[in-house]
């Protein structure tokens, strides 16, 4: 089978590991280079040792490389403010961006959820690793019920959070409550998260919260574990750490006025633990992004 090429802009934890995960799990990509501005990164060095051309002169170095032309897709694991300017780099040479930034200048992208229907866009969003694995539960729960209000709070440990992650938390919270909204399907969405310094550092936490009117619990149930088998065929740390929970939600319930009156919180809760690929298994934060973008890059190189 013929590879497709990709690229890799960004030589940080979340790049290095897309980097290792596409050259030890994939039969349809092919890493043709990494691009990132450090040169004593270790996200370079260990692309120079496996085979990977690099530049450590960001996108222009890219460009500028032997071979780009023959690259298809380039996943950027940048930060929101560089792929602004990454973006606009690529745009004239018709390279298909996957983008594991909240830059969100492409449409949102949840694998189990909406994938097939941006096949052509130019330039894919894979939200936030918060929305990676909470949007697939809000989505979920909508195609059993109508959400009238979802809310998650991701927990991670701060020892995976990075500086890319930590100047992005506001693009975070913003990107993610959207596509609760957008992909999710709910029509009013909140998003939380928590950076955790316990040590030794906890595995990805994520709480998801639905407010919804009547339902059929058992329908919502079903949905709702199928859903996390699905995005546990490509993260297998993915899981429901217990039962989903359904509630009544009296009228004098402070959550009564977000369900429109009378209705069910349903509560779901999830742990995902990272492959450690290259991050330690605790950073599930971090894999659920690389393990999603490899996913996407993989249906666009059919």
């Amino acid at each position: 089978m013929t590879r497709t090429k990709v690229a890799i802009i960004g030589s940080g934890n979340i790049g290095t590991d897309l980097m290792i995960k596409v050259i030890r799990l994939s039969e349809r990509l092919e890493v043709a280079a990494m691009a990132g501005i450090d040169p004593g990164s270790d996200g370079l060095a260990r692309a120079a040792r496996m085979g990977v051309a690099t530049t450590h002169e960001g996108v222009e170095g890219l460009v500028a490389m032997d071979g780009f032309d023959a690259i298809e897709i380039v996943l950027d694991a940048t930060s929101a403010k560089a792929h602004e300017h990454n973006a606009a780099v690529l745009a004239p040479h018709g390279k298909r961006l996957i983008d594991l930034t909240p830059a969100a200048l492409g449409p949102y992208v949840v694998p189990p959820v909406n994938l097939d229907d941006h096949l052509d866009a130019p330039n894919l969003n894979m939200v936030t690793c918060g929305g990676q694995a909470t949007v697939p539960i809000v989505a979920a729960v909508s195609s059993a019920t109508p959400v009238r209000y979802a809310e998650i709070v991701a927990s991670i440990s701060s020892r995976s959070a990075g500086p890319g992650t930590r100047a992005n938390i506001d693009e975070f919270t913003e990107t993610t409550a959207r596509a609760l909204e957008v992909v999710g399907g709910a029509a009013r969405g909140k998003a939380i998260i928590v950076l955790n310094p316990a040590d030794p550092p906890l595995i990805m936490r994520d709480t998801v919260y639905c407010v919804v009117g009547d339902c059929d619990e058992q329908a919502v149930v079903t949905a709702v574990e199928k859903m996390v088998a699905e995005v546990a065929a490509y993260v297998p740390g993915y899981r429901l750490k217990q039962q989903v929970q359904i509630r009544p939600v009296g009228a004098g319930d402070p959550l009564a006025a977000l369900a429109g009156g009378e209705g069910h919180l349903v509560s779901v809760f999830l742990e995902v633990e990272g492959a450690a690929h290259y991050l330690p298994a605790y950073a599930g934060n971090l894999d659920i992004m690389t393990s999603a973008a490899l996913r996407v890059a993989e249906r666009l190189a059919i």
